[in-house]
């Protein structure tokens, strides 16, 4: 049996991207998939399939509002396994897509759950496979609560949320961060009563706060409730369905909700064990993240890891930019990953995205910056679609530089492209807001954000 060049192990978004563009670059690659279904989680029970239902459900939730436009719509109703079949074929036709990438490409996929017995070699089953190179790209999967049991069925995972075949009458969200807020909406829209617990007294943690309650107070008014700074303790069954025990923090004050289902959406953790690495000696974090180094190597040569697995955002775009860094190192090219311009977007009505700097942040770390603000309330393009929830916010050194913009608001997650480019190629918020955008349209937000960090702004 001829040695890889690399053998890649899990077919994720950064794996499958990593072993393409190593095999562009000349390599003998492999790529190992337990699954039966490439994409990973992203693909397969994550990004997709929740993006899927999110524009499923926002078409149905529309129809509510049409009566504004002078249109009239009587006998809408919700068929919720058509709506999953929709999901489904859209999910299976992508995988099959990177099938047939690895194939005009020249990567072999190798079926099976891998172990890494040895330096050099990559167990699949009974069949032991030699590399020169081993890329460790095997994700994450939510993360448990201590005493509470997800049995998929009545307490889910954000696994079970995307596959239930009814609206439940009143679903519980544990968790107000990317994935409990964009999968209560959907079933919020299809006619669930939805309460969202938060142990914080704030949603979406590690976004810039002002926008995170922009992003609330959007969501409550599309019939979210939240109950924050409240951690659940137990989850109690009867006949009659779920009986969820709070502890309000801080206050000594117990509280208690009934629902039909729990979605419990505090978090994703690293999938790292059944690969051998603790007896390899491959360096861990205390939260199971594998250690690597600016090229991706772990402290075993010959070992590298991306993506979920490795400390840093947890987001699908970010690991194809380590999987295509980390390859072309290898191959001996000048790979890198600024993760400071890595944007991160929730898919809610309105969408909330944001790429680097909080205003928090820098008011903790002492950095002098200026702060410009639109709020789509006053874009003709927002006012004209009924989208005027939010705002851009821009924050930005006292010479221009763009330290972090953040937006709540329609198409939030097209429109920070144009702020992400800017900080890439180290633009000002003076050339951005001199750059002519097209009338009327959501973008001119991003203009008028950064004239007004310069105290500039004209229609605010």
């Amino acid at each position: 049996m001829s040695i890889y060049d690399l053998i890649v192990i899990g077919g994720g978004p950064g794996g499958y991207v990593a072993a393409i563009r190593a095999a562009q670059l000349g390599m003998k690659v492999a790529c190992v998939e337990g699954r039966g279904a490439l994409g990973g989680t992203c693909l397969n029970v994550g990004c997709i399939p929740s993006k899927a239902l999110l524009t499923s459900s926002a078409k149905y939730a529309e129809l509510a509002h049409l009566s504004s436009h002078g249109i009239a719509v009587e006998g809408a109703s919700i068929d919720v396994p058509s709506m999953m079949g929709r999901k489904d074929k859209i999910v299976g036709d992508l995988t099959k897509g990177i099938g047939f990438l690895f194939k005009k490409n020249g990567v072999e996929l190798i079926e099976g759950w891998a172990s890494i017995p040895a330096d050099g070699q990559v167990q699949v089953g009974d069949d032991t496979y030699e590399a020169k190179n081993i890329l460790i790209a095997t994700g994450s999967e939510p993360t448990p609560l201590n005493g509470i049991e997800i049995d998929e069925q009545d307490v889910l995972s954000s696994t079970g949320a995307l596959a239930l075949d009814t609206v439940p009458d009143h679903l519980v969200v544990v968790g107000a961060g990317v994935i409990g807020l964009e999968l209560g909406q959907v079933w919020a829209r299809l006619g669930a009563k939805v309460i969202v617990v938060e142990y914080l007294d704030r949603v979406l943690p590690g976004i810039d706060g002002e926008i995170a309650k922009l992003a609330q107070r959007a969501l409550s008014k599309r019939g979210l409730k939240f109950q924050l700074g409240r951690a659940l303790k137990t989850i109690g069954k009867s006949e009659t369905g779920l009986t969820l025990t709070l502890d309000r923090v801080g206050k000594d004050k117990e509280e208690m909700i009934e629902a039909d289902k729990v979605l419990i959406a505090v978090g994703r953790r690293p999938v790292t064990r059944g690969l051998g690495l603790e007896d390899l000696g491959v360096a861990l974090d205390p939260c199971g993240f594998i250690q690597v180094d600016n090229t991706f190597r772990t402290s075993i040569p010959g070992i590298y890891a991306i993506g979920d697995c490795v400390p840093g955002p947890m987001l699908a775009h970010k690991a194809e930019e380590d999987g295509v860094a980390c390859v072309e190192m290898l191959a001996g090219e000048a790979g890198h990953v600024d993760y400071n311009t890595v944007p991160g977007v929730v898919y809610t009505d309105p969408e909330v995205a944001s790429v680097g700097q909080t205003e928090e942040a820098l008011k903790e770390a002492g950095i002098e910056y200026s702060v410009g603000k639109f709020a789509f309330m006053a874009n003709s393009r927002a006012r004209s679609t009924g989208e005027t929830d939010g705002a851009v916010k821009v924050l930005a050194d006292p010479n221009g530089k763009i330290l972090g913009a953040h937006i709540c608001g329609a198409h939030g997650g097209d429109l920070i492209a144009e702020l992400v480019l800017a900080m890439t190629k180290g633009a000002t918020v003076a050339e951005v807001a001199s750059t002519c955008h097209a009338h009327p349209a959501m973008g001119e937000a991003v203009k008028e954000a950064c004239l007004d960090a310069m105290g500039r702004a004209i229609h605010a």
